[in-house]
């Protein structure tokens, strides 16, 4: 799924996916814009069929974070630890 989510984020920068780790900060280290990890969050909703909470967009900084996303009451895991 880190593969998925790498495509999704690819789409809002130009760093390259391998760069795209679970501990990478959206904003500092893969250069995506506040507005841009809003927009990915939503794609992230559409293609893995989740909802993450509205509140919790705010607490979203790696792609860790992404990957842990709350949905609906109970935490979805994406990622697998490289």
């Amino acid at each position: 799924m880190l593969e998925k989510i790498r495509d999704i984020l690819s789409e809002y920068t130009v760093v390259d996916q391998n760069k795209m780790i679970p501990s990478a900060k959206l904003i500092q280290d893969l250069n995506i814009s506040s507005l841009d990890v809003v927009n990915a969050v939503v794609d992230f909703e559409d293609t893995f069929d989740i909802e993450v909470n509205d509140r919790d967009i705010k607490d979203i900084h790696t792609v860790q974070d992404l990957c842990s996303g709350r949905c609906h009451t109970h935490r979805f895991y994406a990622c697998t630890h490289q």
